[in-house]
């Protein structure tokens, strides 16, 4: 019995500690010669074969087309363990040691643990799920951490005692509050009169308009010092079966916390940095705002929270970001005559640490550059100084080739199609992912769907358009397995641009208005473009990638696309594997859809 097999690896970590104990009773140890052929097709697949040292190689019966190559802690052949026939060859490229485990042992675990038998899913959806489900990955309340401060809580309305019922309305809706504190005569303390009061005391206790409210305020009044805990303001309101706390300092109300404001801040700090950016009436003052979005990232991902609820979490809060600097910078009378868009990542919504500005604005027709040529100067600028670079193609709406009238919008997207070369095929496919966050945005549903119009029915455009999604090479080499430099691999080039183009390509194509690629996904997957199998990988290996590349990005402290594949443990490098070739087949799908030829 092997007694230092290691039950830490995956899958066999997902096996309780007594089927541990009985598959490694089971065990058997193998020795193979170099050239040694341990597997041949049409043979019966009799035992999964764990690899102690050596190489194994995986090829088609000839031996002229590889597959892959196995060494320490692979596993093979899983395939013919389900399917009962060994369908490649096998060969020992060196003096190879190898576990060997009993079909019929490996079945009956397959059969009896949901979690073991996932990580062999072919569904690369699934697979994931399970060993999200295993790590029992933790969603830590934050919120536990923040503490009540002026950028949470509202600004209080106090009035005085003999203040009418009919003025307290009055000063209420003035306020936009449901509620406001009265100080009592003869006391230090305060009461609370909120809006059902009021109601109460008008319509069911026939109180007159002119009746002081002192008459109805309600004691006692629960409070919360700020600077304590928003966790303590939540157990309060709990406690005392209250929806709103007075925050006092120094004995003095300074503000009131509604339990709405209590749970929009639950999980995360996303709430208290939208208040801020709501807030800010400066560009300083939203800068200030805008330096916490990596902090806010960083406590998203080290809690366990979802890579694509991230994805969206950030989005919605750049989207703040901008539009808040565009409000800033641009005068209000104008905000009805254009709209600015987020183009690349940002308008697919698919953007979480801060990356190049690539934006563009439409102007009502009739509007020309030069009425916003220097205020979109100063926005740029600005977008700058909260932290997004400049785009290198100058795709900004300081360069007048991205500020058009609508109609020009158009014209531009015809001759974009006309022309037909690889730049009017980059610009059609920056524009495809246009999504309107400020201003008039009504203006960019004419345009894109002008955009739409123009694509459909091009085969030959479309061709083109697919091309640069199967350009990139899948960083795998002639064995299946994902290649190894000191730098890494590019994930953006090979693993994440070919499904979101290819995709992208897809959407154009079928008419689906959406820009996210996973909704894109989604509608494919509808309108019986792409099975239901291939939508589930492409959708879960996109996730991985930015996942991963995430991780590295914080962990290492940079925001290339290099992704550290000695960085992964063994079980994110299998599953890499997997989702490369996901999107190598993928690819292999764009050539033979579009006929794009080598």
């Amino acid at each position: 019995m092997p007694d230092k097999f290691n039950m830490s690896l995956a899958p066999f970590d997902r096996l309780s500690k007594q089927e541990q104990q009985y598959l490694r009773s089971h065990l058997d140890v193998a020795y193979f010669r170099q050239a040694d052929t341990i597997l041949t097709p049409g043979k019966s697949g009799d035992s999964l074969f764990i690899m102690i040292k050596g190489i194994v190689e995986e090829t088609d019966d000839d031996g002229k087309e590889v597959f892959a190559h196995y060494s320490t802690e692979d596993l093979f052949d899983v395939r013919s363990q389900i399917d009962g026939i060994v369908k490649h060859r096998y060969t020992a490229l060196e003096d190879t040691l190898a576990y060997l485990l009993p079909k019929n042992i490996f079945i009956e675990l397959y059969q009896s643990n949901p979690q073991f038998s996932g990580y062999f899913d072919n569904n690369l959806s699934k697979r994931q799920t399970l060993l999200d489900n295993a790590h029992k990955q933790q969603n830590l309340a934050e919120f536990m951490l923040t503490k009540v401060d002026n950028n949470i809580y509202n600004s209080p309305l106090l009035v005085a005692p003999n203040t009418s019922l009919q003025d307290v309305v009055e000063q209420m809706q003035q306020n936009n509050t449901d509620a406001a504190f009265v100080p009592l005569p003869s006391s230090e303390a305060f009461g609370i009169i909120t809006r059902t009061d009021l109601l109460h005391a008008l319509a069911l206790q026939q109180k007159s308009l002119s009746s002081d409210v002192k008459a109805i305020a309600q004691t006692p009044v629960i409070a919360i010092e700020h600077g304590d805990y928003l966790f303590d303001a939540m157990i309060s309101m709990t406690r005392h079966k209250c929806k709103r706390l007075a925050v006092t300092q120094s004995n003095a109300i300074v503000g009131i916390l509604h339990l709405t404001q209590v749970l929009s801040a639950f999980s995360t700090h996303s709430h208290v940095l939208t208040l801020r950016i709501a807030n800010a009436n400066t560009i300083e003052e939203l800068l200030l705002a805008a330096s916490k979005q990596r902090e806010l990232v960083q406590t998203l991902y080290k809690n366990g929270i979802r890579t694509r609820f991230i994805m969206e979490l950030i989005s919605a809060v750049n989207e703040q970001v901008i539009e808040k600097a565009f409000a800033l910078i641009v005068p209000h009378h104008l905000h009805d005559h254009c709209c600015l868009l987020v183009l690349g990542s940002e308008g697919r919504g698919e953007q979480i640490l801060k990356t190049d500005q690539d934006n563009a604005l439409i102007v009502k027709d009739g509007l020309h550059w030069h009425q916003f040529g220097p205020l979109m100067d100063t926005f740029s600028q600005t977008l700058q100084q909260l932290g997004y670079p400049p785009c290198k193609g100058k795709v900004m709406v300081n360069n007048p080739e991205w500020v058009k009238s609508q109609l020009n919008w158009k014209k531009n997207i015809q001759f974009w199609v006309d022309q037909n070369t690889p730049q009017s095929v980059m610009n059609l496919a920056i524009m495809a992912d246009a999504h309107a966050i400020a201003g008039n945005q009504a203006l960019l549903s004419p345009v894109k769907q002008h955009l739409q119009q123009c694509m459909q029915q091009q085969s030959l455009l479309l061709m083109e358009f697919a091309r640069p999604a199967v350009g990139f090479a899948v960083p795998l080499n002639l064995f299946g397995n994902v290649k190894h430099s000191k730098q890494g691999i590019d994930i953006k080039q090979g693993g994440i641009f070919p499904i979101v183009h290819g995709i992208r390509t897809l959407a154009l194509e079928f008419g689906i208005p959406e820009t996210n690629t996973f909704d894109r996904i989604d509608q494919l997957c509808q309108y019986n473009v792409l099975e239901q199998l291939t939508a589930d990988n492409l959708s879960e290996a996109l996730k991985l990638f930015i996942k991963w590349r995430l991780s590295q990005q914080i962990s290492l402290n940079h925001s290339h696309n290099q992704l550290d594949v000695q960085q992964l443990n063994r079980t994110d490098r299998d599953l890499l594997r997997h989702s490369l070739h996901v999107v190598k087949k993928f690819k292999q799908w764009l050539r033979y859809h579009y006929q794009i030829r080598e």
